[in-house]
C-alpha cells in the first residue's frame, strides 16, 4: 500500500485544553504537522485524525465520501472531549469546511473555530461537469504543492480523484447553507495569493456565520498551506494567542468593547452636528418640533362620490352571485330561467362597472384627495 511520508494520524498530549486540526483534501496530517506542533507546544493537546481516504493512495479517497471524513472528525473529536476539559476545532481548506460543519451539528460543545484558508464552494466551471465527469474519468492531475517557500515536504496526493471531488461539492453546498448555525467565536486566516481557494470563501464565511467575535488574519507572504510557508510562525503566534484570548474571555469582551466603541463614535458624530446648547431661547431640536407643528397637515383624502350609475353596478355584483346561492341550495328559479338570471345580472355589473370607470376617466370628475 503507498502511503504519503508522516502521514499517520498524531495526537501530541498536553494540558486539559484540546485542539483538533484537520487537514485538506488529497492532503494529510504531514500538511498541517508544523502548525500543530507550534499550537502544542504553547501547552496544549493536539489532536491530528487521518481523514478517510487519505495518506494511502488516490483510489482509496475516490472509494470515500464526505459523511466518511466527516465520521472521521467527529470520531476524533469525541477522543479529544474524554481527555480534554474544553475543545478548540481548526481547519485548513476543505478541513476548514469539516469543521464548520461539526460546528453546525456540535456547536455547543466546542470553545472556537480556526480556519485556514477554508474552503466551502468553487465557482470554476469544471466543478458544474463533475456528476457527469467523474463516470468516465476517475482522476486528473494534481497542481504543485501551492506553497511560495521551497522545499514544502511532500504531504498529499498528485491526482485529484473526481467521485470524492464530486462528493466534496455536495458537502460545499450544506456547509455554506448552514453558515448561519455557527456560534462560536472565530479566528480566520487567508492569504490574498491563494492559487488553490478564492479568498472569497473566507469573505463568506465571515459574512455569514452568527459568530459573536471574529478576528481576521491575512497572509500576504505565503500561498495555499500557510503551514508550510513563509509565515508560519504568525500562524502559530496568532493561534495561540486567540486560544488564550477565548479560554480567559478577553477574545468578546474586546470585541464588545470595540462594538461599543463604534457606536460611541457614530452617536458623537451625530450630536456634533446639532445645537444642543441650552443657554439659547430654544434649542435645534426645539426649532424641529416647532417647524414640524406649523408646517404638517394631516391628509384627509376625499372619496369618489358614488353616483347612481355606481351604485346600480354594485347592486348587480352582489345580487348576481346572491341570487345563484339561493338557486343552488333552494332551486328557486325567476320565471323558469334556472341560474341564467344570476348571471346576466352579474354581468351586468360587470358592465356597468367598466362603462363607469372609463366615463371617470375621461371626465375626470374627482381629484385624487391630495392636498398642497
Amino acid at each position: 500500500m503507498e502511503q504519503i511520508p508522516n502521514s499517520e494520524s498524531f495526537y501530541l498530549s498536553g494540558g486539559r485544553t484540546g485542539v483538533l486540526l484537520l487537514h485538506g483534501l488529497t492532503g494529510s496530517p504531514a500538511s498541517i504537522l508544523p502548525w500543530a506542533q507550534g499550537i502544542h507546544e504553547a501547552g496544549f493537546t493536539v489532536s491530528v485524525p487521518r481523514i478517510a481516504g487519505h495518506g494511502t493512495k488516490w483510489e482509496d479517497l475516490n472509494r470515500s465520501t464526505w459523511q466518511d471524513w466527516y465520521d472521521s472528525v467527529q470520531t476524533a473529536f469525541l477522543t479529544l472531549k474524554e481527555n480534554c476539559d474544553r475543545v478548540f476545532v481548526g481547519g485548513f481548506s476543505v478541513g476548514g469546511a469539516l469543521a464548520l460543519k461539526l460546528a453546525q451539528i456540535r456547536g455547543s460543545e466546542i470553545e472556537g473555530l480556526l480556519l485556514l484558508n477554508p474552503s466551502i464552494f468553487d465557482d470554476r466551471k469544471f466543478f458544474r461537469a463533475l456528476p457527469i465527469l467523474k463516470h468516465f474519468v476517475s482522476s486528473i492531475k494534481g497542481g504543485a504543492s501551492d506553497v511560495a517557500k521551497p522545499g514544502a515536504p511532500i504531504h498529499g496526493y498528485d491526482r485529484i480523484p473526481l467521485r470524492a471531488l464530486d462528493s466534496l461539492r455536495e458537502m460545499w453546498k450544506q456547509v455554506e447553507n448552514d453558515l448561519y448555525l455557527v456560534e462560536n467565536p472565530l479566528l480566520i486566516g487567508y492569504s490574498i495569493n491563494d492559487h488553490v481557494v478564492d479568498p472569497i470563501c473566507s469573505q463568506t464565511i465571515i459574512d455569514n456565520v452568527f459568530s459573536p467575535s471574529i478576528r481576521e488574519i491575512i497572509f500576504e507572504r505565503s500561498f495555499h498551506n500557510v503551514s508550510l510557508d513563509y509565515e508560519v510562525e504568525d500562524l502559530i503566534a496568532e493561534s495561540i494567542e486567540y486560544i488564550n484570548d477565548v479560554l480567559s474571555g478577553e477574545f468578546e469582551q474586546s470585541n464588545e468593547s470595540d462594538e461599543k466603541e463604534l457606536i460611541n463614535a457614530e452617536f458623537d458624530s451625530i450630536v456634533s452636528q446639532l445645537s444642543l446648547d441650552e443657554s439659547a431661547p430654544t434649542t435645534y431640536l426645539d426649532e424641529l418640533d416647532r417647524r414640524g407643528e406649523e408646517h404638517f397637515i394631516r391628509p384627509d383624502p376625499k372619496l369618489p362620490p358614488v353616483d347612481q350609475a355606481a351604485r346600480i353596478a354594485i347592486i348587480c355584483l352582489i345580487a348576481g352571485p346572491a341570487y345563484l346561492v339561493l338557486e343552488y341550495f333552494t332551486g328557486f328559479s325567476f320565471f323558469g330561467t334556472g341560474p341564467w338570471a344570476g348571471v346576466l345580472v352579474f354581468i351586468g355589473g360587470v358592465v356597468a362597472s367598466i362603462v363607469r370607470l372609463a366615463r371617470s376617466d375621461d371626465e375626470d370628475e374627482w381629484d385624487d384627495g391630495a392636498e398642497v
